[in-house]
């Protein structure tokens, strides 16, 4: 899916050579537009990006100044994709505790299509750090739509939901994209896209980091447009002590300095816009361990009337503290959809996680399909030499077969087994969905319920859409591990690595809450305080009836077995609207354990948070509506959205499902689309098409002109049987060689 959009905005861009600009003054030559001519970097956006989708050639033209062009024949299939000029960026970042929610406002001018035509606009957005989309608005002249969550329980939903797959998808990894139906040539886009994203852990500094960079070829052009960027930063810690802004990408003006907050802005005319990421981090002017209760009281609109809290523990910058000894067992899927490049990132990942751990730590390494393969029969210390022959088998590992997940499971705690004095640790690797899930989860249950007072911890990564990572999220809170994904194959050896060196960082383990005794009920999310690490923060939250007291007991086991006592005050939480930054947290940890137990009454909890916080779940669904339509509930339509009266747009959910058997049973590889069968003919004339589009997107319209003219009706036939021939054996690249007069 992704190389298919990259392709098609090369297309777009190679068509919209068509477009004339005018001349510039003095010279009199053309106005070329920058960065069209052809560059080895990605077309994937990098920042919120819109885009006309061509399907007809003949519109693209500049609707101020059309340029008379000869009519092209033929369709583009898959449409092409023309990125838009921009005219406007601001931008208004919120960040509390480990969360960053992103307010993205902009303008587009459609300048490829030509007056009077019409064509839908594609709206991208990359999301960052384990982003979620919370909002799209969008205004176009003489009407505008807002997004909405509905239940997919909505009795209108369920009507239409086989009618229509929805105009929203996920695009690569974290790249959302939806469309916007039948926009005019020159009309202006004026859209506002809200996100919430997570902030990195990195050294004891909080880290920011915000798609911003955006291609030369979204700079408008033939006139003198003014260009102006806008960033609002505020930091609200949520800790009573001061903090400090380290560095940031953009050259940013302090606002405003308080304890536990800071405010700053950015606001420049530019000749280009932004090239890199917005990115910003801070730290806490702390070095030991810290922490805090935060409490809120509900809105009068929350469903759930229990009393908010969230407590939080921080480990500082302190990195002399003694972390436990490790026994790893490393469980890595080898099946056959796991070949090539994504096996490569991971024995990279692994191979980089072994040489972090210390001599006295041990390891061993299972790697599974349908049978497991162990590196040894036994623990092994992790000296250089069992390292390196460690490596060298990892390279010797080829992918096939099919996904046994429960036996390598059963090994790995049976290998740690005959641990002490450290902690155990099993690190599970997969891209596929397996049967009985549930069943392996309760097994696994049974398996660590010992008499010793560390249990193994189970660790889950998750790759692509295909696994199930809401199993993966439960079988991790039964171990009392910690869960991480790669959406993006692409992204498999920094998240491997970045996961492996926090979750393998323990200094802190059975922890417990000790709280009011005038508390009725208490409601932890997650259920189970997981071990506290050095290189992230710790975050639990919940609801609560009674009175929770000023302050809480939490206490731990220490590396050298010593007990651990902290007392955290609890305050109010002022300008932290709690419910909102908690709900992703909560709403992921309901759905597994919605889908675990297959409770109905789950579901319906978190459809109802999520319509409540606006953040999306597995349970609901967005659409957008006409902002100005008179009823409060979107109604559902069958006909395709038209230009003179507004309709909803159905998006679809924004989840990441519950994996893929069928995947995972066909080995298709992570991020691998399903091609759609379509009829030979069709196939032969929407090729043919596309080879006489692009041949006339190359050649200039003089030569065609006289290339034409001198055409018999015999070499009219024969050129028809040539462009047939070419479809047959996909040779469309060829028309873009017949021709350097460009």
């Amino acid at each position: 899916m992704a190389s298919e959009f990259e392709s098609c905005v090369n297309y777009g861009l190679n068509l919209s050579k068509r477009i004339y600009y005018g001349k510039e003054p003095g010279s009199g030559r053309a106005v070329m537009p920058p960065g069209m001519t052809r560059q080895p970097e990605s077309y994937l956006p990098e920042a919120v990006m819109v885009y006309a989708v061509v399907g007809e050639p003949q519109i693209v033209d500049n609707p101020d100044v059309p340029s008379y062009q000869p009519y092209v024949h033929g369709k583009c299939q898959p449409p092409a994709l023309i990125p838009l000029h921009m005219h406007g960026v601001e931008m208004e970042v919120d960040c509390c505790l480990d969360t960053a929610f992103v307010a993205f406002n902009g303008s587009w001018r459609v300048h490829c299509i030509m007056a009077g035509r019409q064509c839908d606009c594609t709206i991208a957005v990359p999301l960052g750090e384990r982003g979620s989309l919370l909002g799209v608005e969008v205004e176009i002249d003489g009407r505008s739509y807002q997004s909405k969550l509905i239940s997919l329980d909505d009795a209108e939903y369920k009507e239409n939901v086989g009618k229509s797959k929805g105009d929203g998808r996920y695009l690569k990894g974290q790249i959302y994209t939806l469309r916007i139906p039948q926009v005019d040539g020159g009309s202006t886009l004026s859209i506002k896209v809200n996100w919430s994203q997570k902030l990195t852990y990195e050294e004891g500094q909080f880290c920011l980091s915000v798609p911003f960079t955006f291609p030369a070829y979204v700079i408008p052009l033939g006139r003198k447009i003014p260009k102006s960027e806008k960033i609002i930063l505020n930091v609200n810690s949520g800790v009573s002590e001061q903090i400090v802004g380290k560095c940031s990408s953009h050259p940013l003006k302090e606002l405003s300095c308080e304890v536990g907050k800071l405010s700053f802005s950015y606001e420049a005319e530019v000749k280009r816009w932004s090239n890199s990421d917005f990115k910003f981090s801070y730290t806490v002017a702390s070095t030991d361990l810290f922490g805090g209760v935060l409490l809120q009281s509900p809105s009068l609109h929350d469903f759930d009337q229990r009393q908010i809290f969230c407590l939080y523990l921080f480990p500082g910058k302190s990195q002399s503290r003694k972390v436990f000894r490790k026994d790893v067992v490393f469980l890595v899927d080898v099946s056959g959809s796991m070949q090539g490049v994504l096996l490569e990132q991971t024995k990279n990942a692994l191979s980089a996680s072994l040489s972090k751990l210390n001599p006295q730590d041990s390891f061993n390494i299972i790697a599974f399909n349908g049978e497991t393969h162990l590196f040894s029969s036994s623990m092994k210390l992790a000296s250089q030499g069992t390292i390196t022959n460690a490596t060298q088998w990892l390279s010797s590992l080829v992918a096939g077969g099919g996904t046994n997940i429960l036996l390598p499971l059963k090994q790995a705690i049976k290998l740690l087994s005959d641990t002490s004095e450290s902690i155990p640790l099993i690190f599970l690797i997969t891209d596929g969905t397996v049967g009985d899930e549930r069943g392996i989860c309760n097994e696994i249950k049974s398996y660590l319920t010992n008499t010793r007072s560390i249990s193994p911890r189970i660790c889950t990564f998750g790759v692509g859409l295909y696994c199930n990572h809401y199993f993966l999220q439960i079988l991790a809170q039964i171990g009392r591990g910690y869960y991480d994904s790669a959406y993006d194959p692409g992204s498999v050896d920094y998240r491997i690595r970045r996961f492996f060196t926090a979750a393998s960082s323990v200094f802190l383990t059975n922890m417990t809450l000790e709280t009011s005794k005038h508390l009725n009920s208490l409601e932890l999310f997650p259920s189970h305080i997981p071990d506290f690490c050095l290189e992230c923060p710790l975050i639990v939250s919940g609801r609560y009836s009674g009175n929770f007291g000023d302050s809480v007991q939490v206490s731990g086991t220490m590396a050298d077995t010593s007990n651990f006592i902290i007392e955290l005050k609890a305050q109010n939480a002022k300008d932290i609207p709690l419910d909102r930054l908690l709900a992703r947290r909560q709403i992921e940890i309901l759905t597994a354990q919605a889908w675990f137990s297959e409770s109905k009454e789950l579901e319906e909890k978190v459809a109802k948070m999520s319509i409540q916080t606006g953040v999306p779940s597995e349970y609901t669904c967005m659409i957008l509506f006409p902002s100005g339509s008179k009823t409060s509930e979107p109604v559902f339509l069958k006909e395709r959205v038209d230009s003179t009266s507004q309709k909803n747009i159905l998006l679809g959910s924004l989840g990441v499902g519950f994996g893929n058997l069928k995947a995972t049973a066909e080995n298709v590889p992570p991020g691998t689309e399903e091609t759609k069968s379509s009829d030979a003919t069709e196939m032969l004339v929407n090729a043919a098409s596309i080879c006489c589009g692009r041949l006339l997107d190359r050649i200039c319209c003089r030569c065609f002109i006289q290339t034409c003219s001198s055409m018999n009706n015999q070499c009219s036939i024969v050129l028809a049987q040539i462009c047939t021939a070419l479809a047959c054996f996909e040779c469309f690249n060829c028309c873009f060689e017949l021709c350097e007069c460009l």
